[in-house]
């Protein structure tokens, strides 16, 4: 990016697991001080659940830390038993796979939507002490990871039974689930909690990231085929409401004063930024219909906030 558009000044709304793919985005000079507020808007992904096992990482590959032991059915239930003779049924059986139907999964995902609390994986990039708790995983230290709240809008099963090459434990069943949910969600922490819902461990593999509020991964571009004509402007990323100011209206704006505004202004929702308190954001755009500033909605005035043309 810094090649492609000349500058130093790049940024993005947020990283994804070494594993996972699709879509990140990025910004370019003083865009950068929008990313907060991208990185605040829901996001959807795609996961393949395995249960059976959970590993050190939660991913389908790493070192299997739990494995289930399969369930022994009963061969004959419709005959009464003594206590020996099931023992001796029991121990005799050749085991038989643990069963659970899309409906055992069905039945438990509405656990998981709404606010609830999540403990992040040991392997992640949350600071303790001034340190990942990824750095200090590799280094076999002892920690614990603090739950915190995040928001899971929609939880909901989109196919089952796929294989991912690789796993390094013995999974019983696999079921890809699509979730939208808030900033600071972990997918792998999600996957081994639903599992534990349901009785078992488990771990995911395939995360794609498909969404970040109105921008989806089929309108981005690999890194490697980036050119100028794929920048997109900031209201094509942020949905505040655009308010056309004139000249004057927009100088006064530049100079970081308020102007009056007592016009209704529609969908100007409650935003949330990194480290600020809820307000309600409008870009200022020019008389060409030019964004050039990010402003404070207040009854009866717009306030400066952020502004993004040429000094």
């Amino acid at each position: 990016m810094k090649r492609v558009f000349s500058t130093k000044r790049v940024g993005h709304a947020g990283t994804l697991d070494l594993r996972a793919s699709g879509l990140i985005i990025a910004a370019t000079g003083r865009a950068t001080r929008l990313l907060p507020y991208v990185e605040a808007k829901d996001k959807c992904y795609t996961f393949r659940l395995h249960l059976g096992y959970e590993t050190d990482t939660l991913e389908w590959d790493g070192d299997v830390v739990e494995q289930d032991e399969v369930l022994l059915e009963e061969q004959n239930s419709s005959v009464i038993l003594s206590p020996f003779d099931k023992l001796r049924v029991n121990s005799e059986a050749e085991p038989r796979s643990r069963r659970i139907s899309r409906a055992d999964l069905e039945a438990v995902l509405p656990q998981f939507t709404g606010d609830i609390d999540q403990v992040p994986p040991r392997y992640c990039a949350v600071k303790i002490d001034g340190r990942r708790a990824s750095d200090l995983a590799e280094r076999g230290r002892d920690f614990e990871l603090k739950p915190r709240r995040i928001h899971i809008e929609s939880l909901r099963i989109v196919g089952e039974g796929g294989v991912t090459e690789g796993s390094s434990g013995k999974e019983f069943a696999t079921f890809d689930i699509e979730c939208v949910c808030s900033k600071g969600t972990y997918v792998r922490a999600l996957g081994r909690d639903i599992a534990r819902a349901l009785k078992t461990c488990g771990c995911v593999s395939q995360i794609r990231r498909h969404r970040i509020g109105k921008v989806s991964v089929e309108s981005a571009v690999r890194g490697e085929d980036l050119t100028r004509e794929h920048l997109k402007s900031v209201e094509e990323v942020l949905d505040f409401p655009v308010l056309k100011l004139d000249d004057e209206q927009m100088a006064i704006i530049h100079k970081g004063n308020w102007i009056p505004w007592h016009e209704p202004v529609e969908g100007a929702k409650m935003q949330q930024g990194r480290g600020e308190d809820c307000e309600r954001l409008v870009f200022a755009a020019d008389s060409n219909g030019n964004v050039l500033s990010v402003c404070r909605y207040e009854p009866g005035r717009i306030c400066p906030k952020i502004y993004l043309g040429e000094d």
